[in-house]
């Protein structure tokens, strides 16, 4: 295994999920720190040294690792290829900056609002 807490690690808090060796269904994580070869995360996932596992990191996509040490719910990962770890802080965009239409304010421009005589008491 390389050696890689030498690694400037980035303390964040993101959510990833995590699929252990030979599991169907991926666990949700905590990152709490993130470097390009590994990092540590905290959650339910029963996981030992040694477990290969993949965890799907925003903006990264998945990423293959085997589980480094496992204290209490915190685990270290070590990444089988590095990644860069400050893709994972950018901002998750489709391209259009404009607002989906059920964000958008139901209010328009042209729109009057009604006076305190057409409200109705509750």
């Amino acid at each position: 295994m390389v050696e890689t807490r030498h690694l400037d690690r980035d303390s964040l808090f993101l959510l990833a999920d995590l699929l252990v060796e030979h599991e169907n269904t991926p666990v949700r994580v905590k990152v709490r720190n993130l470097s390009a070869g590994g990092m540590m995360a905290e959650g339910p996932a029963e996981v030992a040294r040694g477990m290969e596992v993949s965890v799907d990191i925003r903006n990264i996509g998945k990423v293959r690792g085997v589980v480094a040490w496992v204290q209490g719910r915190r685990f270290g990962l070590a990444f089988v290829r590095e990644i860069d770890p400050k893709l994972a802080r950018m901002q998750v965009s489709g391209g259009n900056r404009e607002a989906p239409p059920y964000a958008r304010a139901a209010v328009g421009a042209n729109y009057a609002f009604p006076s305190a005589a057409h409200l109705r008491k509750i």
